[in-house]
């Protein structure tokens, strides 16, 4: 798993990460693995890879359609669509496609469905920068996102929290 690990790490390096993003992305996969750890049904490799990669469209932009570029990236790289999924569906808790087109992105579904897709969600709302918090904590962060996404956020954190009790 280690080698897995240094080859996803090269990867955001050569997608232009930088060390701050990096950082984000190690903390939210050993979050993410601590959840899939409790769960035997859960493939930890693809979480694992998913949450390394979660953030790799940050090598291109910071907006809120990291999530649809990093995804496309992995795409045109042949990765598993598993992976590309986690990635593109990221963001925040989820994304409806008609959520999408409000905020200008491509009209895609990017709600997660698998077990995988919510726990490297729920991972990345855990993480601020590198430092674990809590959802409430995240919740009050993503003030900025409509109030339906926000509780959508907590329902996704129940429901991985119960996944992975």
């Amino acid at each position: 798993m280690h080698e897995e690990r240094e080859t996803c790490i090269a990867i955001l390096r050569d997608a232009g990460c930088n060390a701050k993003v990096i950082a984000h992305c190690r903390a939210v996969c050993d979050c993410a693995l601590e959840y899939a750890g409790r769960n035997p049904l859960v493939d930890r490799s693809l979480v694992m890879t998913g949450a390394l990669l979660h953030d790799i469209g940050r090598g291109t932009t910071h907006g809120i359609d990291h999530g649809q570029v990093g995804a496309d990236l992995l795409r045109a790289k042949n990765f598993p669509e598993e992976v590309a999924r986690i990635v593109e569906c990221h963001v925040g808790a989820g994304m409806t496609a008609d959520e999408c087109t409000l905020l200008g992105l491509s009209p895609r579904d990017c709600m997660p469905s698998t077990t995988e897709e919510k726990i490297v969600m729920h991972a990345d709302n855990r993480i601020a920068g590198v430092v674990r918090v809590s959802i409430d904590e995240s919740i009050a962060s993503a003030i900025h996102l409509p109030k339906k996404i926000r509780k959508r956020m907590y329902r996704l954190s129940n429901e991985v929290e119960l996944l992975c009790a």
